[in-house]
């Protein structure tokens, strides 16, 4: 039959057991009988828009987050396109059900509620046979992305060890949601390096390794024979790595990034994104990029990332990389960053500050730096729950007319501020973006959307410009191109709205976005000599067309 997705001799429950290819309560009358349907499915003959219809209703029928997931992981285990229909029909509110924050939940609960498989988890015991497992993935044709986690930092959860898959499983469902990557086209990965959380480990349901984790060489020799094993079965895949610890982020970053075409979307996506709404804020509050002073709380992967994408962009607006990292101070734990320090990494050192600086300082925390620094925008990436405190924040507020003011981290319970109580701080004079969804602002009586600075923006865009352009690297250039598209469609966006403008464009819209920003990135590629050649037209048609959208094939 050739009137299905692609060509099947599936027939009967087999077919309907097929989310790729099951239409259920759609397959026509005749194709019930052509199929062996008949009898299998309920007698009524719906579109795929009723079938929207019911499915957002039994959505809403469940009360609790984390069984609304449930729900929409099951219904995308038995109909990939109603599944996906349903996603892009209602992005905005779907989207921290399916992702952030209620993912978080969902991991930390992955051996309870786990159901069916999805993806494929590769152990250590397993590693001289990475290249045969790759041959049992679901789909057998190419693969556009893999999404790869050990599990070791999920969001702000810690160690979920085995149920970190839900991570790449979740992120997944958004390059295609949003970025059209084909379903059959993505593969998520979890890579069962052990876990130290104790609570798993005693756990009799998890499903993991009951083993430590790998560390030193052993863990070295996994992510090579993982990385083997894709360049050899699956070339010139996008390889996204996802919630890795900061002690190894940024090295396998470093080790592979111009050897495959991957990108860790912790450091780059979040970076990315973040230069993107403080692109919009630089427009709003008028103080230019390069004029800005950072204050930056927390000094892991994703928070060094943000820095060193902000300063990219500084050094292409005409700063000398020296001035650039200049413009940024950095805030952990144990103070500010500072030459004297031991045990900081080359990544952080980049940033520490000169001893002599701080002599006359009254110690060198968050509120010590604010008062001396005298910021322009204060960015939190620390997991530290309230650490913007109303005393911290006056103290912006009173030295900055427009503060720029970024609590970034998730879930919910680990963001530095409520941004309401930023609002009452700085009499609605701050400009905010979020890492995970708040209710709007009261502004004037009416409701100001906040801007949450999700990596949706950026790596379901970055998956289809590679797919479209054909690229064979990720490059930073092509990141900074993202951001700007990022902040341009925000600008297009907020024209002629009254009230603060969002820092960030509409998630309701964001398939449509995703092209421009994907055509952005495209293009840079091929400035970079990354990807073929070709026209601003030819990438732009090249973008619509490798956009998948989800319907089902007429009959």
């Amino acid at each position: 039959m050739t009137h299905l997705t692609g060509q099947t001799t599936a027939r009967g429950a087999a077919l309907l057991a097929d989310p790729l290819l099951n239409k259920g309560t759609a397959f026509t009358r005749r194709e019930r009988a052509e199929l062996g349907l008949e009898g299998l499915l309920p007698p009524a003959v719906e579109t795929l828009d009723e079938q929207v219809t019911r499915a957002h209703r039994a959505f809403l029928g469940y009360d609790k987050p984390l069984n609304r997931h449930i729900y929409l992981r099951q219904l995308q285990d038995t109909n990939e396109v109603l599944f996906y229909r349903l996603v892009t029909a209602h992005l905005e509110e779907l989207l921290p059900i399916v992702y952030t924050p209620t993912v978080g939940e969902a991991c930390r609960r992955f051996s309870e509620i786990y159901r069916r498989p999805r993806g494929l988890f590769l152990a250590w015991e397993d590693r001289d046979r990475f290249h045969e497992i790759l041959h049992n993935r679901p789909h057998k044709g190419a693969v556009e992305v893999i999404v790869v986690t050990d599990g070791q930092r999920i969001l702000g959860l810690g160690d979920q060890g085995v149920g970190g898959m839900g991570i790449p499983i979740g992120k997944l469902s958004l390059y295609t949601a949003i970025g059209g990557i084909h379903p059959a086209r993505t593969l998520p990965i979890l890579l069962d390096v052990g876990t130290d959380n104790e609570e798993l480990l005693s756990d009799p349901r998890y499903l993991g390794r009951r083993e430590r984790r790998l560390t030193g060489a052993e863990y070295d020799e996994m992510i090579e024979a993982f990385v083997s094993a894709v360049e050899t079965e699956l070339p010139g895949t996008l390889l996204q790595w996802e919630d890795f610890a900061t002690a190894h982020a940024r090295p396998i970053l470093t080790r592979y990034r111009d050897r495959l075409l991957t990108f860790n979307d912790d450091i780059q996506g979040t970076a990315a994104v973040v230069l993107g709404a403080l692109s919009t804020a630089c427009r709003v509050s008028g103080t230019p990029l390069p004029e800005q002073r950072l204050v930056v709380l927390g000094a892991g992967s994703a928070a060094v990332g943000v820095a060193d994408m902000i300063r990219a962009a500084l050094v292409d607006e005409g700063l000398s990389d020296e001035a650039a990292r200049r413009r940024f101070w950095f805030v952990d734990v144990d103070g500010l960053l500072i030459g004297a320090r031991t045990g900081l990494s080359d990544e952080q050192r980049v940033y520490a500050r000169a001893d002599d600086e701080v002599a006359e300082w009254d110690g060198t925390g968050l509120a010590e730096v604010v008062r001396r620094v005298e910021p322009t925008a204060l960015i939190g990436l620390s997991t530290a729950s309230g650490a913007f405190t109303e005393e911290i924040v006056r103290q912006m507020a009173s030295t900055c007319e427009r503060p720029v003011v970024f609590p970034l981290s998730n879930p919910t319970s680990h963001s530095e501020a409520d941004p309401a109580d930023l609002a009452r701080w700085t009499g609605g004079r701050a400009l905010i973006a979020t890492g995970s969804p708040f209710p709007p602002l009261k502004v004037d009586g009416r409701e100001a959307p906040l801007a949450q600075a999700n990596n949706v923006y950026i790596f379901p865009a970055m998956g289809l410009a590679v797919a479209a352009g054909g690229a064979t690297r990720v490059t930073d250039r092509m990141l900074v191109a993202a951001a700007r598209a990022v902040a341009l469609r925000a600008a297009d966006e907020a024209a002629g709205l009254p009230g603060p403008p969002p820092l960030l464009p509409a998630i309701g819209g964001m398939r449509e976005a995703a092209r421009e920003i994907a055509l952005a990135a495209a293009l840079a590629a091929v400035e970079d000599g990354v990807a073929p050649r070709a026209t601003e037209a030819e990438l732009r048609a090249a973008v619509a067309t490798a956009q998948w959208t989800p319907d089902y094939p007429a009959p």
